[in-house]
């Protein structure tokens, strides 16, 4: 049997650069590879965390499978599914609650983050976030996540919790291991210092922007006093964080990159990093466009009983295993 792996990503907008080549990108290479039976999905749950109306998730849970399928996730390669509706995510995430230390959950640095810059938005939900996504791991007995190293503390705070359900109950979960994206994180556009972020429109280049706005984004991207294109993600923020982005456009090493630019500026560079953007996401557009005439409700619903069945049987051996069954 091949390993398991399974991640998801959140339907709460329109995804950007950093989601792309940190994730979605990175999930197709992993399907294609042929080594992992792949289980990819909407983690709706998680999105409800944030500021949203019913109608915009509904249309964000939809516009987020397109771009799945558009991306060239494949259901007759992996399980793509919506991640509410199988219920066994919910259920072992309350049993994982009683075994979690609060004082675990209290040290997790995102939500720190997340409290002390929306502290109007701060709710149950995003302090007990990780233990919903260690249960979206471990329903499926994962054996690895692709990650970027932002999810690694969450990731390892799953791997205790199945530690310790294994100590408590008997030999049950495998303790995933985190398989790092290439992209681990791509910085705003407008400040570097700042992660890629969707709360962040102006620094953020998202996959469905039209050419000119790619262009014009590219263009006004901080760099520095600098005028040579060098990777130095420690002392030359901007300019390193646009090498990055055309390195895995180009699935070249940002080494490669800095090389074809010795000798040239910021102007040409930026040129032809908004180029490649915009050769790579026209077709990306393009097809999303066919696939929605298309209608794809049937493909989810395939997609959400083929996980259901395995949520179900490693639901009952669980339930077993603590006496519930």
């Amino acid at each position: 049997m091949k390993p398991i792996l399974v991640s998801g990503i959140q339907p709460t907008g329109k995804l950007h650069l950093g989601n792309y080549l940190g994730a979605l990108k990175n999930f197709v290479e992993l399907q294609n590879s042929g080594v992992y039976d792949c289980f990819f999905f909407i983690a709706d749950l998680h999105s409800l965390t944030e500021n949203y109306t019913p109608k915009e998730k509904k249309e964000q849970i939809s516009d987020l499978f397109l771009t799945y399928l558009t991306a060239g996730l494949d259901p007759k390669k992996s399980v793509l599914f919506q991640q509410s509706t199988i219920a066994e995510h919910s259920e072992l995430s309350w049993i994982l609650n009683t075994i979690t230390p609060f004082g675990e959950l209290r040290r997790m640095t995102q939500f720190k983050d997340k409290s002390e810059n929306e502290s109007e938005n701060t709710n149950v939900g995003l302090f007990d976030y990780p233990v919903l996504m260690a249960a979206d791991i471990l329903i499926y007995n994962a054996s690895v996540v692709p990650v970027g190293d932002d999810q690694l503390q969450h990731l390892e705070f799953t791997r205790t919790l199945a530690r310790k359900f294994n100590s408590k109950f008997g030999k049950t979960f495998f303790e995933p291991k985190p398989l790092l994206t290439s992209v681990t994180r791509l910085m705003s556009l407008d400040d570097p210092e700042k992660k890629m972020s969707k709360s962040r429109p102006e620094g953020c280049l998202f996959i469905d922007d039209e050419p000119n706005t790619i262009r014009k984004k590219i263009q006004r991207a901080v760099t520095d006093s600098e005028s040579t294109i060098e990777y130095n993600p420690e002392k030359r923020l901007g300019i390193s964080n646009l090498v990055l982005i055309y390195s895995a456009i180009e699935n070249k090493t940002p080494k490669e990159i800095v090389s074809i630019y010795k000798g040239k500026g910021y102007a040409d560079f930026k040129r032809d990093l908004a180029d490649k953007l915009i050769e790579t996401f026209t077709p990306f557009q393009e097809k999303k466009k066919e696939l929605k005439k298309k209608g794809i409700e049937t493909i989810l619903e395939e997609g959400n009983e083929k996980a259901k069945k395995h949520a179900s049987k490693s639901y009952e051996a669980i339930k077993k295993k603590i006496g519930l069954a």
